[in-house]
């Protein structure tokens, strides 16, 4: 189909780039003649450009995790992860650099595997969910090469809305068994938890959470 697309727009330019020709040679306006080349520009632009495919992050599957992880005193990780949340991304086959991704989570849903932890977790001491019960990744620029590299993102969280960079890496994509298109990545970033206002301190070891955000989305 994509073979087929381009030869079609191929055969549209040159009768467009004759037509710019043959404009140039009688009365026609220089301004007629300069946008015909440029509606030819565009096409072959158009012509040359991949796919951009629309991807839905597969949450009813659970093929989706957002966890992380922060020292407990510097002796011991402590592990969570957010059981809700949702997003969608873009891919873009011919330059993945134009690709993006957009990530919403549902903060009450913090779980750390015990719940005396995860009430305080969502108390003002850290998460303060009555107030801020939802944070959020939008991307601001990608840069991947042979699926791997960085995406930068607006970061919202308790408020705050500050750059954070994924290191990112593309697991895979391809059909499944179902009749669908799949694409996986895996990313992860970190940040010091005073700097988005967290109320708690927990000691220097323990300063900063590690987020670790594996996707798998179904191309809609």
């Amino acid at each position: 189909m994509k073979k087929q697309s381009l030869l079609l727009a191929s055969t549209a330019v040159l009768f467009t780039l004759f037509a710019c020709g043959k404009a140039a040679s009688t009365d026609a306006a220089p301004s007629d003649t300069k946008a015909m080349a440029d509606k030819a520009t565009s096409m072959v632009k158009e012509a040359v450009s991949g796919e951009v495919e629309n991807y839905k992050l597969d949450i009813k599957g659970a093929h989706a995790f957002i966890q992380f992880k922060v020292k407990h005193l510097g002796y011991s990780w402590l592990h969570g992860r957010f059981n809700d949340f949702d997003g969608e991304f873009t891919y873009d086959t011919a330059n993945p650099n134009n690709s993006t991704i957009n990530v919403s989570i549902d903060t009450t849903s913090v779980d750390s595997n015990h719940a005396e932890r995860d009430k305080h977790l969502r108390n003002d001491d850290f998460l303060q969910v009555e107030k801020f019960p939802q944070a959020s990744f939008k991307s601001t620029s990608v840069n991947l090469v042979n699926g791997k590299g960085t995406v930068t993102g607006d970061f919202t969280f308790l408020g705050m809305t500050k750059p954070l960079t994924l290191q990112v890496q593309e697991v895979g994509h391809g059909d499944d068994p179902w009749g669908g298109y799949r694409r996986g990545f895996t990313g992860t970033t970190s940040f010091v938890m005073k700097d988005f206002g967290v109320k708690k301190g927990l000691g220097p070891n323990s300063a900063e959470v590690f987020i670790e955000l594996d996707i798998e989305g179904i191309r809609q």
